[in-house]
């Protein structure tokens, strides 16, 4: 009996989310003999390694192999040493801190069986009443039309587009770039509603969504690949309120310079109504706990100068108007 499907799980560092990831994998409906699992350890390490070995020695298991990446990082690159790895005609995307459903791979491969090129299976995020903004951002894998923590893709349509473009270095566009290079080249992207993986929220560290700002550089990239499905599927218009609020810091500074006080003044204040309603809008139905207002206020300041930076940093780094 053949290997039909692969799954390919890069991961950095988080042996204990791998460990849960890879022992549902044990657990699916699929015949074992019809899938392997390779794992791309990005991090290198010897916990990790530890955790495939294990669980690969487990009666009845599938193959289990544990990879490195070659040359560059990140999980583009993970990801292509995963695929390029194995001869499966279907490959399985998922990440290492989800929880595949017990006949996730079966779902799969069944969605694919109707001639797509590539599905976009249904990731469900719990969340217990107000969510925090981590919280919530995490929630948007719900409703995203295509994401790598759960995809299945035709080995041949990754080998004509080249797999993913290892340009995306950070958790962010890689798999919509996917999406759009398969849609422009290969054929039908569809979905695998019935095919589920669980996405539990992390706990984060304070101040998370200044970190998530640089992702905004690799947003110039999809959009100088792809201008049409970016503006349609992504993003239609520039964040005009990130803008306007650079825009009135750099009128205060101007006219307080010139010694008009008043227009600077004006000028601040219009600032500070687009950071404050920023604010409102982020805790709009969140967790009100006060730790958390306090992050939101204070991040909420930061972030449009933040964002706005490195929307230009990736406009110049790929040669791109983009605002």
């Amino acid at each position: 009996m053949s290997v039909e499907i692969a799954v390919v799980i890069p991961t950095y560092k988080r042996p204990d989310l791998l460990r849960r990831c890879l022992e549902a994998l044990l657990e699916q409906s699929l015949d074992a003999a019809l899938f392997e699992v390779l794992v791309v350890d990005d991090g290198r390490s010897d916990d990790t390694r530890a955790v495939v070995e294990e669980l690969a020695a487990r009666p009845g298991a599938p193959v289990l192999r544990y990879l490195q990446p070659q040359g560059t990082r990140g999980p583009a690159a993970a990801r292509n040493r995963g695929w390029r790895a194995t001869l499966a005609p279907l490959i399985a995307f998922t990440d290492d801190d989800t929880v595949p459903d017990r006949r996730w791979l079966e779902e799969g491969r069944r969605a694919l069986g109707r001639k797509l090129v590539a599905a976009a299976g249904r990731v469900v995020v719990p969340v217990l009443g107000r969510p925090t903004d981590h919280a919530r951002m995490t929630q948007g894998l719900e409703t995203a039309e295509f994401v790598t923590a759960n995809a299945f893709v035709r080995r041949a349509a990754l080998e004509k587009i080249g797999g993913f473009d290892e340009r995306f270095k950070r958790a962010w566009r890689e798999d919509s770039d996917l999406q759009f290079s398969l849609l422009e080249h290969c054929g039908e992207v569809g979905r695998a509603n019935a095919a589920i993986v669980v996405h539990p929220v992390r706990e984060a560290r304070w101040g998370i969504s200044l970190w998530q700002q640089e992702n905004v550089s690799f947003d110039a990239l999809l959009f100088k690949k792809h201008p049409q499905l970016f503006k349609t599927r992504i993003r239609s218009q520039p964040p005009w309120r990130y803008v306007l609020i650079v825009l009135s810091t750099l009128a205060a500074l101007g006219f307080s310079l010139a010694g008009q006080g008043a227009a600077a003044l004006v000028a601040v204040l219009l600032a500070l109504g687009g950071i404050l309603s920023f604010a409102f809008k982020r805790l709009r139905g969140a967790s009100l706990a006060p730790a958390h207002v306090a992050e939101m206020l204070v991040t909420s300041f930061a972030i449009p100068y933040l964002a706005v930076y490195w929307r230009f940093v990736g406009a110049w780094r790929f040669r791109v108007l983009f605002i």
